[in-house]
This record gives C-alpha cells, structure tokens and sequence, in this order.
C-alpha cells in the first residue's frame, strides 16, 4: 500500500505544479499516469510544440516545460507509479480513500485530486477511405520530432492552434509546408493567425481556404492528396511527404467516469467558487479535466487551480491547524530532501 497525504491522478504539467504548491505546505504527493512517463500530452503528444502563454517565458517547448517542472518538485521527492491506469476508488471509515491500478497497485490518502487532462484520448480522424493504408506511411496524427520533416513537403490540415503554431514552427523546417482550413476563418489565437498570414505573404507557407482533403494517393507511401475547394468544389493534387490532420482528440474519462462524480460533458463539475473541490468531498478535479462555469482549459488555469486545491486539502488533512501564507521571496523553499532556498535577508528586510 503506498501512502500519501495529496494521491495526483494525471502526471501533466498542472499535476506536477500541484506537486510544488503541496510541497510548500509540507504535504506529500504521489502521482499515477497511464503513460510511461510524466509530463501527460506535452511529453507524449507534443514535446517540441512552442508554448507561449506560460508565464515568464516568451516562448518554451512543451518538453522543456515538463523538464523544468521535474526540477522544481524534485525537493518535495514526490512518488510515481507510472505506466497503471487508475482503475477503481473506494472510501473508507477514517475518511481516506484507497485508488487501485488497473495492475492491482494500491494507494491510500485523505485527498484525491484528478488532474487527468484530457483523460484517455485519440485523435480525431479525418474521413478518408484509404486512410489507414498511409498511416505511419505519410500520415501521422501528432508531431513529436519536427526534425524528421527538415526538407520535406508537409501538409498539415486543421484550424486551431496545433494547426497554426505546427504551420508557423515547420515553415523555418519543411521544405514546404501547406496549411489546409475548411473555413477563412481560423479558432487559434490571433497571434498566430496574423503570424500564417505573414509567412504566406513572404511565400513561406502556402496557405489553402476553404479547403479540405478528400482523397489520398501513392503506393506503399503518401505521394499525393487531393484537396477540394469547398466552396466551388474544384479539385487539386498537390505531392507531399507527409500529410498531418490534426484536428484535435477525442477525450474519455475512462474508469474515473464510474466513481460518482458529477460529470458534464466529458469533464468533471466542480466548485470554482473556492477549492475545486467535486460533488465527493475530499475529491478535487484540476486541470483540463474539469469545467464550471467560464472554464478554459490552458495550462496557467490549471496551475492556479492547483494553488488553491492545495490550500484546501491542507485544511482538509489538518483541521486544527491555521497556515498562515508566506511568499517564496520571504520564506523560500525548503524541500523534503533537507534543501533549502534562502530568501535574501534584504528582500525579506524590504518587505517586512
């Protein structure tokens, strides 16, 4: 039986930040991913994909992001069973629950917080009759080494961010790269969209609306696909190398969906009015995970989601104590390892 005060299900980056924040309040973690490793869909799906909106860093890899959040809990020693899905839930007398894998590992704690992302995913498909025949022959349905597509023709087709920061990260790869949208419109963020329109005007990125593939051809591999104009329905090949739908995933919460918790659409309800705490008191859902009202599902959310979870299984695990907050700057990191990060006794001097 491994035992915890704060049992993370979800080792992505919002769960590994939860790690951090307990950490402070001298709470110890243990974490569960069916992946093989931490990190969740930024090391599996997509660890060279550039970030933007994480504070501090004007621009960092999804890999590098999780890299950094390894180095940042590694005071508080969190623990990691990895590889296991989690499987069932069940609460007992004292109040604490017992998570069991669906390899048969048990886990014991007063506070469960789900931060399973997505859940289990799979990539939305394009319908496409021969589909299979190329895939992992030309068509792949994520990025995870942009160095195999230097000097190739890549195609890429989608309308949200993957698609347009995927199209604005290969143009400076790929020896070409066509961005193919059903709409003019695209659902990515501005930024983005004026960033394709200028490397498009610049010739570095053909840029196809509205348009979709309708057809793929080749022998053994992808040589050519055939995109259609979706407003006068002409017809086009255009040869490439690799063709890359990505047109998001297909979420599931998979066992998680049968342990009593509220659920509304595909994600887990919660009380954002304090902790995010779900309808099971000492059950919190964290994270892209979760919705109530006004939700958005990037990664900063979760990790001030993940703040105030923290706050309240402190409460939760320690009924009689009061935790008086203090600011990093003032009473630095002191990790579970006996490493201590001193605040400067100027900065400390100045605030007081």
């Amino acid at each position: 039986m491994i035992k915890t005060d704060i049992l993370i299900i979800g080792a992505g980056p919002t769960g590994l930040f939860a790690v951090f924040e307990a950490g402070l309040l001298q709470l110890k973690c243990h974490l569960i991913d069916a992946l093989p490793q931490p990190g969740g869909q930024c090391s599996e799906i997509y660890p060279k994909k550039p970030i933007y909106d994480i504070p501090g860093y004007p621009e960092v890899l999804a890999g590098e992001l999780v890299d950094n959040l390894m180095e940042q809990i590694k005071p508080f020693q969190p623990g990691f069973t990895l590889g296991e899905r989690a499987e069932t839930i069940e609460k007992l007398d004292d109040g604490t629950f017992i998570v069991t894998t669906n390899k048969g590992t048990k886990h014991q704690a007063p506070v469960i917080a789900i931060a399973g992302g997505l859940g289990s995913f799979e990539p939305r498909k394009p319908l496409l009759e021969n589909l299979s025949v190329y895939e992992d022959n030309g068509v792949a349905y994520m990025i995870k080494e942009p160095e195999m597509y230097r000097g190739r023709k890549v195609l890429i087709a989608g309308g949200g961010d993957s698609a347009l920061d995927w199209s604005i990260f290969l143009a400076d790869v790929a020896d070409e790269v066509t961005l193919v949208h059903r709409r003019n419109e695209f659902r990515g963020a501005l930024d983005s969209v004026e960033k394709v329109q200028q490397l498009k005007n610049e010739g570095k990125i053909n840029l196809m609306t509205p348009a979709e593939v309708v057809g793929l051809k080749g022998g053994r591999k992808l040589e050519k696909v055939t995109i259609q104009n979706t407003e006068t329905s002409e017809e086009v090949d255009v040869t490439v190398d690799h063709f890359i739908p990505l047109f998001g995933l297909s979420p599931k919460l998979g066992p998680i969906a049968d342990w009593g918790l509220e659920i509304e659409k595909n994600a887990i309800k919660v009380d954002n009015s304090l902790d995010y705490q779900t309808n099971v008191p000492g059950i919190y859902a964290i994270g892209d995970v979760n919705t109530y009202p006004g939700k958005l599902k990037l990664i900063l959310c979760g990790f001030h989601e993940a703040t105030l979870m923290c706050q309240s299984a402190y409460q939760r695990i320690h009924p009689d104590k009061k935790y008086v907050m203090k600011y990093t700057t003032v009473g630095g990191v002191t990790g579970f390892d006996g490493s201590k990060k001193e605040a400067p006794k100027a900065v400390v001097k100045a605030i007081d």
